[in-house]
């Protein structure tokens, strides 16, 4: 394992997470122009963001920090790949991993993996899942940080699951067991052509929120499981659709079930991945 991973790990344990992560929502949200600009500035320079893709690059149109980050982009900017057998990807960010389940062992980095059933906070959900296949795509500072559809679905329900917030980047996921299945999270499970299938929104460190279209706000919560039913709601969304969004760099996971899908031979660990683009094919 890498000692310098394993630092890296060690100095988050010390760090107080949720209190830091608080404090910084707390100037993500200044609306003070001054400082706001400031911080758009210096995150502009320091992740190299794109910002002429975004609907606007005037500074004075973002009221705070966090509506920079979570910024909507241009009509065209990702286009959806709109062949019928296809399944795109949910976000911006890079593929940490991809691939087949073995029973319900997801990989999380090499010679670690961790089960779908800590990950889903729920074993009789987590059997759907049995020899499926997954991929976990990681979202840093730069990317455009809105999550959406990877194929038209209704959402049936919903869990916030509180956790740490450690790192998610790859430094964390080489030298720390089950990050994500320790880490705060909301899971979506919905139903689709191919059955059911799962959406994981990963906190991680100085994630400051977790926002959904259907429910606003969902983190942080009050420190327990939260289960939302929505199975009597008429909440269907089309492919590439928008159903979320996150108030800075963390980790999207997607779980379906044994036999439907084959992933892109391009689809592997480390490769760029931009909302919209086929990652998939559907059988």
């Amino acid at each position: 394992m890498n000692h310098q991973a394993e630092l890296f790990v060690a100095l988050q344990r010390l760090l107080p997470q949720h209190a830091l992560s608080r404090l910084i929502a707390k100037a993500a949200e200044a609306k003070t122009p001054w400082l706001k600009n400031l911080l758009i500035r210096r995150a502009i320079a320091a992740f190299d963001i794109n910002i002429d893709e975004a609907v606007s690059s005037d500074l004075d149109d973002y009221e705070n920090f966090n509506s920079f980050f979570t910024r909507a982009l241009k009509d065209g900017a990702r286009p959806i790949d709109q062949s019928s057998d296809s399944l795109v990807s949910p976000a911006d960010g890079e593929v940490s991993q991809a691939g087949p389940m073995t029973q319900q062992r997801i990989i999380q980095a090499k010679g670690i993996d961790y089960s779908a059933s800590r990950l889903l906070g729920n074993s009789d959900e987590a059997k759907l899942y049995e020899d499926g296949s997954f991929t976990t795509i990681y979202l840093s500072p730069k990317d455009y940080h809105r999550v959406h559809m990877p194929i038209a679905g209704k959402l049936l329900r919903s869990r916030y699951i509180p956790g740490d917030l450690f790192s998610v980047n790859d430094k964390t996921a080489q030298a720390l067991p089950g990050l994500f299945a320790r880490n705060e999270r909301l899971v979506c499970e919905f139903e689709s052509e191919l059955g059911q299938f799962a959406l994981v929104f990963v906190g991680a460190m100085l994630v400051a929120g977790i926002e959904t279209v259907w429910g606003g706000f969902e983190t942080p919560g009050r420190g327990t499981v939260r289960d939302s039913d929505f199975s009597e709601r008429d909440l269907s969304f089309d492919k590439g659709e928008e159903i979320g969004r996150f108030k800075f760099g963390s980790t999207v996971i997607l779980l379906f079930q044994n036999n439907k899908i084959d992933w892109e031979e391009s689809f592997l660990p480390q490769a760029a991945v931009q909302m919209g683009e086929k990652i998939a094919t559907c059988k």
